[in-house]
């Protein structure tokens, strides 16, 4: 009798031991939540200038001569016969909001539809948005900056950039304006129904040129459309996105990159 009366002690003491352990383990769990490997802040060791150092898959962020962002610049852009109107086949689909810390990101996982590059197919997979605008329009740069991403069949990336500057209410941000507020770094929400058609372009003219993710690993051959016109942002539809961010992430754009020598085409449509 001893003896079972032991067992059970030494299994109770074990259950406390665990128990002690796993809600040890948790605040650990919490800080490493929403963690980034990479931030925009110099000086830190992780900063834009030290990306292609931190990871050895990250290399291209340091000696890559196709980096993204650039200053579209009107005088150097080329027009060329065989552009072609950005075609937008999006559609209703399922969504999600997620904050991963270093941005706000709609997802969706359902098949919101594509935007047809050239002939090319390239399927809508998620947008998100970057605080102030990553690239520069004439030297200019603005409050912020919206990318719509894409891949094709064969894993190509193009993305849709929109700038915006301070004015009134974006309509699409603010269908996702409380969500914003109230999601947490790492958290995701359910948005139900989204359609990409509600994120306005305004505009058919379009730069295009070949550059790379802005984030590491900052793979290059992604195909960047960015529309000509700069809509407009609230004052606290910025300040909803950049107070959602972990720290060092509050401006969260990439420092304008080298051109080396590339063409940047302007779409103009036919009168």
């Amino acid at each position: 009798m001893a003896k079972r009366q032991n067992f059970v002690s030494f299994l109770f003491i074990s259950f406390l031991f665990l128990l002690v352990t796993c809600e040890n383990a948790n605040p650990s769990e919490v800080e490493k939540k929403g963690e980034v490997p990479f931030t925009y802040q110099e000086g830190t060791g992780k900063g834009p200038k030290n990306w292609g150092h931190i990871d050895p898959q990250w290399q291209v962020c340091d000696n890559g001569k196709l980096q993204s962002p650039i200053d579209l610049l009107d005088e150097r852009a080329q027009a060329s016969p065989n552009l072609k109107e950005l075609k937008r086949a999006y559609k209703p689909a399922p969504a999600v909001l997620k904050n991963r810390g270093h941005d706000i990101m709609v997802e969706w996982t359902g098949d919101a539809g594509k935007i047809i590059v050239n002939g090319t197919d390239y399927k809508v997979l998620q947008c998100h948005w970057h605080s102030p605008s990553e690239h520069n329009l004439n030297g200019k740069r603005y409050n912020l900056e919206l990318h719509l991403v894409h891949k094709n069949s064969l894993g190509d990336t193009a993305v849709v950039g929109i700038l915006y500057e301070l004015g009134r209410p974006d309509p699409f941000l603010a269908q996702l304006l409380h969500h914003i507020k109230t999601t947490e770094i790492g958290g995701a929400v359910d948005l139900g129904i989204v359609s990409p058609l509600d994120i306005k372009f305004g505009s058919r003219k379009y730069y295009r040129y070949v550059g790379s993710l802005t984030i590491p690993p900052c793979t290059e051959g992604v195909v960047w459309t960015i529309i000509k016109k700069v809509r407009t942002v609230s004052r606290e539809q910025i300040k909803a996105i950049t107070d959602a961010m972990q720290d060092g992430f509050e401006a969260n754009a990439r420092p304008i990159q080298q051109q080396n020598g590339r063409q940047v085409y302007f779409y103009r449509p036919k009168a």
